[in-house]
């Protein structure tokens, strides 16, 4: 473990006023003006280069309990319990931000924006590291929500579709194809930098990636914004959708899919290996299957990238079977009675479907809606998915505790279930919309 004193309050605050100085330094604002004149147009680099900076923001961040709970409790003389509810008050941070930091984005453009996520993420890492007690703890993990709000999927996707209008699709699939592999890449890399020199040192490292990797990634490759767009300015084509009581009727649709949907996809992340072993399957093979979902969730995207160019697939339909997926899985391990290969399967069908997921929630508001007020609208239909993604480990938990593994599975089926009648609400409106419009 490394001294106290290095993850001192001197250290982060250190830390802190060299990433804010960093963007002001006449030097690297040149250099990295004139590298993005070169290549921020260039839509395969700016595809390559999110994809590394949302790699390392979700690895730092939304990835890091899950490794780091047993050891930061250990250290700071508090349960793996408590160490959660900070993370979700760092989640519940990233609800109360999100359509703020979505009518940013609509206005001024991503740069800026996701380049103040990576301050603040330093800001919460250095803060987590040197954290003696509970109310740090906190505190980093509201620093750390703040940054989450900034630069994770939902602030991504909006700086995208202000760039590039309707045409933001490919680079949405694209960049949530690289970055499907942050849990594959943090969770090892975590766990061997904590096992080796301490989990404050793990913190302090993903701290280094995001000053000396992502912030001058995100910096490139977005364009600076200096005035707000004109709706006509967005896009030649409007949205399919008339303003008014069928607009309205869709949003609340849209967001009763993405709520239920992110309480499935928070509950199996925290709990997919303990609820396997609920149900009787063996330790190793749990763990096992569950390191699956990774691998699956980029196959499914890639499909999903093939397909869509292949086919123009619309996004309602990628919805749709993303859906199915989770309950289609909890159907076969009933039925196959828990054989030992059963749980993999679950495992691959969820992991595909969560991947699908997570292209349809930033694709299918803009294809139903349209580019104009994008970043606000995404981050209004955010603030049902933060609030059930924090409460979704607390209360499957408790189910796994009282009233066991199919329990758990039947309410995160019945969540799929919900999702896939609100998706159909969505056909059927946006369906009567157009004909009406004729």
């Amino acid at each position: 473990m490394i001294s106290g004193n290095v993850h001192g309050a001197g250290f982060c605050g250190t830390m802190t006023y060299v990433c804010v100085r960093w963007g002001r330094c006449a030097g690297f604002e040149e250099g990295l003006a004139t590298l993005a004149n070169i290549q921020g147009r260039d839509q395969a680099f700016q595809i390559c280069a999110l994809g590394v900076t949302q790699t390392i923001a979700w690895a730092s961040s939304t990835y890091l309990p899950a490794v780091l709970s047993t050891w930061m409790a250990a250290s700071l003389g508090t349960s793996t319990t408590t160490i959660f509810a900070a993370y979700s008050c760092g989640l519940l941070v990233m609800a109360a931000l999100g359509p703020m930091v979505g009518r940013a984005i609509d206005q001024r453009g991503g740069r800026e924006v996701l380049c103040l996520s990576n301050g603040l993420l330093i800001a919460g890492l250095c803060l987590l590291a040197s954290a003696e007690g509970v109310g740090l703890l906190f505190a980093a993990w509201a620093v750390m929500g703040a940054g989450m709000a900034l630069g994770l999927y939902d602030a991504t996707f909006a700086a995208l579709v202000r760039q590039h209008g309707i045409h933001a699709r490919r680079p949405i699939t694209g960049i949530t194809l690289l970055a499907g592999f942050a849990s594959t890449v943090g969770w090892p890399m975590t766990s061997a930098i904590a096992a080796a020199w301490g989990w404050q040192t793990a913190c302090l490292v993903w701290a280094a990636l995001h000053l000396l990797l992502a912030l001058p990634l995100n910096w490139i490759c977005l364009p600076a914004v200096k005035q707000s767009p004109q709706k006509g300015e967005m896009s030649a084509e409007s949205s399919p959708l008339p303003d008014g009581r069928e607009a309205r009727r869709v949003f609340v649709l849209l967001a009763v899919f993405g709520a239920a949907t992110a309480f499935v996809t928070s509950a199996m992340a925290a709990h997919l290996p303990g609820l396997l072993q609920a149900l009787g399957i063996a330790a190793g093979t749990a763990i096992a299957a569950s390191a699956l979902v990774g691998p699956a969730q980029v196959v499914a995207r890639i499909v999903e990238f093939v397909a869509g160019n292949r086919f123009r697939l619309h996004p309602l339909v990628v919805a749709r079977i993303a859906s199915i997926l989770h309950p289609l899985g909890g159907a076969i391990l009933f039925g196959c009675g828990l054989a030992p290969w059963a749980g993999g399967i679950f495992a691959l069908l969820h992991g595909a479907g969560n991947g699908l997921l997570t292209i349809a929630k930033g694709t299918l508001p803009l294809a139903l809606f349209g580019p104009w007020g994008y970043g606000v609208r995404q981050g209004v239909l955010a603030v049902s998915q933060r609030i059930t993604q924090a409460a979704a480990p607390f209360l499957v938990a408790l189910i796994l505790e009282h009233w066991g593994g199919w329990a758990a599975i039947a309410l995160t089926g019945g969540l799929s279930g919900i999702a896939l009648f609100a998706l159909e609400g969505i056909r059927r409106t946006a369906k009567g919309s157009s004909t009406s419009a004729r």
